[in-house]
């Protein structure tokens, strides 16, 4: 006789049914697409099978890739670090209980539920050259940026890009770092000054090391988050000047649907995959160790 299958296998079954083919299906075929080419603008199914071509191509031969990699880099490692001490910096000063406090915490979500592009379109009206308050006020402190035209400098629109994406996600990881300070004991912190700690020491000695496994989750989740950035900066920069702020996410996206390249925008977002991949195994690590 079969064996009855329990109730919680049917009820289970159709999420996994959606799971599988929202999420394992287009996975697995677009793996296999890394490894074929097919430009969509010349046939309209996939072509010869091409092993490994497209991953050695994008790794030895194609410049524009190295330079998105390097833009990828310095737009995580400025994005992550700037996130991080901000949102340190502001939970700090937020974590008593006042009015004032309590008025900033609820005022804080409201850049995080913004929509990304949205955030991008209006950065860009923020900086524009001729209207644009924020390129004024700069001008207006700093003298020498006044004539500047952001967008138009390699330098200055990577710092736009990394500025919006700063402003959408500092709010969001202040309220993690809030969270985490709300559970360190405070008879540590008051031991440590009734010892004669200053409070730079009791931070530096009792805050930080208790917050410390809080502060890897912020890293390592604002890293994956930064690594697949992609609305921002196709409304503000769109990649430019140049390649100058392409990032892997960004070249991935002009692979595939501006050079209509499919294979090879496979098997370049496999190793941004790749990435990421390796980001969600630490934070796997770190969430869930002993």
């Amino acid at each position: 006789m079969l064996r009855r299958v329990p109730l919680h296998v049917w009820l289970l079954t159709p999420a996994l049914a959606f799971v599988a083919a929202m999420a394992l299906f287009p996975l697995g075929y677009s793996l296999l697409l890394s490894f074929r080419s097919w430009k969509l603008a010349q046939q309209d199914t996939p072509g010869q099978w091409l092993g490994l071509d497209n991953y050695w191509n994008l790794l030895s031969d194609d410049t524009e890739f190295l330079d998105s990699v390097w833009a990828t880099l310095v737009f995580v490692s400025a994005d992550v670090a700037v996130t991080l001490l901000l949102a340190l910096a502001a939970a700090l000063l937020l974590q008593r209980e006042t009015r004032m406090n309590s008025l900033a915490r609820v005022l804080l979500i409201l850049p995080f539920v913004m929509s990304p592009a949205l955030i991008g379109v209006s950065f860009r009206f923020f900086l524009n050259p001729e209207f644009g308050v924020g390129h004024h006020l700069v001008g207006w402190i700093f003298p020498a940026m006044a004539d500047k035209v952001w967008l138009a400098d390699t330098t200055l629109a990577m710092v736009a890009v990394i500025a919006a994406d700063v402003w959408h996600w500092a709010p969001y990881m202040t309220l993690v770092v809030l969270g985490g300070l709300a559970s360190i004991p405070k008879e540590t912190q008051e031991a440590a000054r009734i010892d004669g700690a200053s409070e730079w020491v009791v931070l530096r000695d009792v805050t930080l090391p208790q917050l410390k496994p809080v502060l890897g989750v912020v890293l390592i989740l604002k890293t994956v988050f930064a690594l697949k950035a992609f609305d921002t900066i196709f409304t503000l920069s769109n990649g430019g000047p140049g390649t100058s702020t392409q990032t892997l996410a960004y070249f991935v996206y002009q692979t595939a649907f501006n050079y209509y390249d499919m294979g090879y925008a496979a098997a370049a977002a496999y190793l941004l995959t790749a990435a990421l991949v390796v980001c969600a195994f630490f934070y796997l690590r770190l969430l869930f160790r002993k």
